[in-house]
């Protein structure tokens, strides 16, 4: 891959870092614990704060995960091996690469 695509893989590659950053913020505060007055709210309203702070921490996972496939693309531009399938050693397609340039294997590998 030449330094024209591996640089345009990086800043895509830290855009999206940035934005999973710049969302952690409303994520953690999604994710605390419920505090919900027994006498002042209903058993459904409970239910609807507990369900939507279990899909909070859900979303933070994920969250969490994407960085690190971030974090890992990032190492592997680094040291020269991006765009090759880490099972097979082929260059993966920049096609697939542009949808996910997280992605580790090449389509033949990651089927």
């Amino acid at each position: 891959m030449n330094p024209e695509q591996l640089e345009k893989f990086r800043q895509l590659l830290l855009k999206m870092q940035e934005e999973l950053v710049s969302t952690s913020e409303v994520r953690n505060e999604s994710t605390g614990t419920v505090h919900l007055d027994q006498q002042s709210v209903g058993r459904l309203s409970r239910m609807d704060a507990l369900q939507g702070q279990a899909l909070a921490k859900a979303s933070q996972q994920r969250a969490e995960r994407q960085l690190k496939m971030i974090e890992a693309a990032l190492k592997r531009i680094e040291n020269d091996d991006f765009g090759d399938c880490l099972e097979c050693g082929e260059p993966i397609n920049p096609k697939r690469l542009e949808v996910d340039p997280t992605t580790r294997y090449c389509i033949e590998c990651a089927s």
